[in-house]
Parts: C-alpha cells; structure tokens; sequence
C-alpha cells in the first residue's frame, strides 16, 4: 500500500542506523511490528495474577500421563 506521510528525518535516519535496515520502508515495517509486538505482550502481562492455576506439581503430571 502506498500512503505519503512526513516524518523527521533524524529520527528515520536513527531508525534505519540501530536496526540495520537498508530502506525506510524496511524500517518503518520493523518499527510497527516492533509497536504490535510489545502491545501483545502489555495484554498479556495484564492477565498477571488473574489467572488462578491451583494446580500442584503431581497432578500437572498426572493429567499428563493420562493422555
């Protein structure tokens, strides 16, 4: 898809330098899945502590060697 939008130079030109990639393009792709990547991760930490996993050691195995 082809879409026109002004960015600062400098900061596309520092982009490109730590990530390594060889066209804006490229860079401004790694930087959105770099952006999906880390809000995945927030919803998944959200779930910390919520979910109840009363579950020891002996009956994980258990249920495993059932199967």
């Amino acid at each position: 898809m082809r879409t026109t939008i002004d960015l600062p130079e400098e900061l596309l030109n520092e982009a490109m330098k730590v990530t390594g990639a060889r066209t804006k393009t490229m860079t401004i792709c790694l930087a959105l899945q770099e952006l999906i990547r880390k809000k995945q991760m927030m919803k998944i930490l959200d779930y910390r502590g919520g979910i109840d996993l009363d579950m020891d050691t002996k009956t994980i195995r258990k249920e495993r060697d059932m199967r």
